[in-house]
């Protein structure tokens, strides 16, 4: 019995097309393209310089999919095969970037030319050979919050207008120069609105999408196991690799800022209505995040410290956090936004899209995956004795 055909939100057959993602051996390209050989017949071009998370889609060369999914091992900065791989696809999806807080202030100029000039010339192609772009932002694009210029016991504070971020309607409010941790948004933003002109001035279809903390398996990379061992990750690989090594886990000025997290797979729910929905998606910036799962960062150690005594079975430490200035975890030239919870009136409005894990849900599926990942790795690691000079 045939299968019935894919339709999209407005009823229309959903024709199979051609994808050149660019960073396609991350994180997030890893889910997308496990979930489009998975459940559609879209093709994709894989670009990255690694393939290490999406080898299981790649080999053997007899999955059922194996002919539609290429990998082609590219540096964007400097491949001229960059553009016929996009002129060879309907639709090019950007997730390249330098997106790791310590390297912001750290390697600004690297995470400038990452995020916007090793991005022009993805947007120039998709742009001159009218091809459909979906460009991977930040809500770090927000910087601060109005609510965050009150003073603490203001009333406004509580106020939805000077803290809930909306695309359409939020200023985007940096820090000072010297502070370079806004190198990351500053940068996004500038790509953000060269896009938005692209598609004003030249027709450029587009979608911005603005991740609020994607969480989930093969996110980020575990210090010395498969990252650098002087690396410092985001704040969920960061704790993971301390509840991993037995280690408190470490918050920065007290762990006071607050964040929203999502589950990768609600996340990436909302990236395949973009890419079947053209019509609904082209021209918008979408909020992609869950702000029912706000916490304190002292409240995700608190959290994450409980779900990984569950999954591990081993009990908590008895000191289970401590607490370092940002500039001896981060480096000179360290700031940060206070809240990020995403408004999600645009996104629901266009493609009906709402994310559904809770937080300590997504939490138990990362930590599991962690650990039956990287324990045994860890422990070894830590067993082998030091080499004498």
């Amino acid at each position: 019995m045939a299968s019935p055909a894919r339709v999209d939100l407005d009823g229309n057959p959903i024709k199979p097309i051609t994808i050149c993602m660019i960073g396609a051996g991350g994180f997030i390209g890893s889910h997308l393209c496990e979930k489009l050989m998975a459940e559609t017949p879209h093709k994709v071009l894989a670009v990255d310089v690694y393939n290490d998370k999406i080898k299981h889609l790649l080999e053997p060369a007899s999955q059922p999919w194996a002919d539609r999914i290429q990998f082609h091992r590219i540096n964007i900065k400097h491949d001229s095969r960059l553009e016929g791989l996009i002129k060879m696809a309907d639709l090019t999806i950007n997730l390249a970037a330098i997106c790791t807080p310590a390297d912001y202030n750290t390697r600004p100029l690297d995470t400038i030319y990452s995020n916007f000039i090793d991005a022009l010339p993805v947007v120039k192609y998709c742009s001159e050979n009218n091809k459909r772009l979906i460009h991977f932002s930040t809500c770090e694009v927000y910087g601060k919050t109005i609510g965050s210029f009150l003073p603490k016991d203001h009333p406004l504070r509580q106020d939805p207008d000077f803290y809930v971020l909306k695309e359409d309607f939020s200023p985007c409010i940096f820090g000072p120069i010297e502070k370079q941790r806004w190198s990351y948004a500053c940068a996004k933003q500038l790509i953000e609105r060269l896009i938005y002109a692209e598609g004003a001035e030249n027709g450029l279809q587009f979608t911005i999408v603005r991740p609020f903390n994607w969480i989930g398996p093969r996110m980020d990379f575990i210090p010395g196991v498969d990252g650098p061992s002087e690396g410092v990750p985001r704040v969920l690989a960061c704790f993971s690799n301390n509840l991993l090594r037995g280690e408190p886990l470490k918050l920065v000025d007290g762990g006071q800022s607050q964040r929203t997290f999502v589950y990768i797979k609600d996340a990436i729910e909302a990236v395949f209505l973009m890419i079947e929905n053209p019509a609904r998606a082209n021209g918008q910036i979408f909020n992609v995040g869950n702000p029912n799962n706000e916490v304190t960062v002292r409240q995700l150690a608190e959290l994450m410290t409980e779900v990984y005594s569950k999954v591990s079975g081993q009990p908590p430490l008895e000191v289970p956090t401590i607490d370092v200035s940002s500039k001896e975890f981060y480096g000179e030239g360290y700031d940060d936004s206070d809240k990020r919870i995403p408004d999600m009136t645009i996104i629901n409005k266009q493609l009906g899209w709402n994310p559904k894990t809770s937080l300590f849900d997504l939490l138990e599926s990362t930590l599991t995956y962690q650990h039956r990942t990287y324990a045994e790795a860890i422990k070894q690691a830590i067993a082998k004795p030091v080499a004498s000079s």
